[in-house]
């Protein structure tokens, strides 16, 4: 796993909305004393939500002192799981896999877009629309190659399936997640190739 470190550029500060402070401090007293620690993941994980989708230092500290860990403690949960963004991402994520079965399938196409729409990895597009991250394995194999955009995955891509998503984003039309090729869930692509009967799948034109 390669090294994970904060942003060079920090805000200078980052407090929980009341609502958020709330909402952690629900999640608190799900824990018995002592136990607030067991919170940290979701407390991450609304700090990053309120913060475009990346942590600061200074987030990392309020979640720190809110469950009475010390700040090392806090940052190595951060590093570790690569769900937190450590410096800022675009509105829209793309975290794009480039695992065998992806790039077996087309995702060098894929990355080729994002290379000249966007811009090398880690940065943030010009208008702050997208960023993007080459991935080991989503768990999407079946419907390679794919990308996970934010929260959401889209699959069955093509070089120009994509440019067409990515523009509709940016346009803030609406899109289809999941396949974008119309297939439901991981069903074939084409006819069935197994599980079928040694004389071929069965016709049932005549009702039965």
């Amino acid at each position: 796993m390669s090294v994970r470190r904060l942003a060079e550029q920090q805000p200078d500060a980052f407090e929980f909305t009341p609502q958020n402070k709330a909402w952690l401090d629900q999640q608190i007293a799900k824990y018995p004393d002592g136990r607030q620690a067991s919170a940290v993941v979701p407390a991450l994980w609304r700090a990053q939500k309120q913060n475009d989708n990346w942590l600061p230092r200074a987030a990392l500290e309020q979640v720190a002192d809110a469950l009475a860990m010390p700040y090392i403690r806090v940052m190595e949960v951060a590093t570790f799981y690569t769900m937190f963004n450590l410096e800022p991402v675009g509105k829209f994520y793309i975290q794009l896999c480039g695992t065998t079965p992806c790039m077996l399938s087309g995702s060098d196409d894929l990355i080729a877009v994002l290379k000249r729409r966007v811009g090398p990895q880690r940065t943030v597009s010009a208008d702050g629309l997208f960023s993007w991250l080459e991935v080991e394995c989503l768990g999407a194999c079946c419907n390679a190659p794919m990308a996970q955009i934010n929260d959401d995955y889209y699959e069955d891509l093509t070089a120009a399936n994509f440019e067409k998503l990515l523009d509709d984003l940016a346009a803030g039309r609406d899109v289809n997640k999941g396949s974008q090729s119309g297939r439901v869930s991981s069903e074939p692509a084409g006819r069935l190739t197994s599980l079928v009967s040694l004389y071929g799948e069965r016709d049932t034109s005549d009702g039965d």
